[in-house]
């Protein structure tokens, strides 16, 4: 039996979550028949391979770059629609039936709503924006599917992109294409706010989406990235 939905995960360094996300998305899925999981590592230091292939349908090496690590996955997958899913951001009860669902009645690609695993009021704040349907309030961590087929019309991800793959793909996809955001939450780990601080976070990624409008290019987006928020 051909798996209907390759779910895609880009990892690096992701021994704390990968094993744990597998075993969770076998638990939750309606029929696990149907799914296909590809692990995209970008040369993990860590745990993370060994951890995996006990795991997943398909352990991938990639350079690292999360945007060629999921277009890497994309073009190994069988299924007919594509999940791309961040290491540590967890779906609901029966995701896989919400996803086919909505790719039979019409809609190409979505997203779930999101919740963080923190009760900061902050936090909890934006991510109920995430029930909105508008490119400000798409993200990553939401997780994303779309059709093979729409994948490959649309180019995938731009792999200049080494922060804000998700957002600026989203963008292009709402210009063409009915968006569905499904009425379930992701829980995906605020563990960035935990180490850097919330406001910090929020703020500088604030600042990149106000770049990106204004028209900075890639490499301008991470170096911004890279000066405020790694460091």
């Amino acid at each position: 039996m051909a798996p209907k939905i390759s779910i895609i995960i880009p990892v690096l360094n992701e021994a704390a979550y990968i094993g744990k996300l597998l075993d969770h998305l076998k638990k939750q899925a309606y029929d696990e028949r149907e799914l296909e999981y590809l692990v995209i590592d970008g040369g993990s230091l860590d745990a993370t391979v060994q951890i995996a292939s006990r795991e997943a349908t398909k352990v991938i090496s990639s350079k690292k770059g999360r945007a060629r690590q999921m277009n890497l996955g994309a073009a190994h997958a069988t299924g007919q629609l594509l999940y791309f899913l961040h290491a540590d951001t967890f779906p609901p009860k029966y995701f896989d039936q919400y996803i086919l669902e909505a790719h039979q009645q019409g809609f190409p690609v979505g997203c779930f709503r999101m919740q963080f695993d923190s009760k900061n009021p902050f936090l909890r704040f934006f991510a109920w924006l995430s029930r909105i349907n508008h490119t400000l309030c798409r993200g990553g961590d939401q997780s994303l599917f779309i059709t093979k087929a729409s994948f490959q019309n649309t180019g995938g991800f731009n792999e200049d992109y080494l922060i804000y793959e998700d957002s600026e793909y989203i963008g292009r996809l709402y210009k063409t294409m009915k968006f569905r955001v499904l009425p379930h939450n992701v829980i995906t780990s605020a563990r960035k706010y935990r180490q850097k601080g919330w406001l910090k976070v929020q703020f500088h990624f604030a600042m990149i989406h106000l770049k990106n409008h204004l028209g900075a290019g890639p490499k301008d987006l991470f170096q911004y990235y890279k000066k405020n928020i790694l460091t």
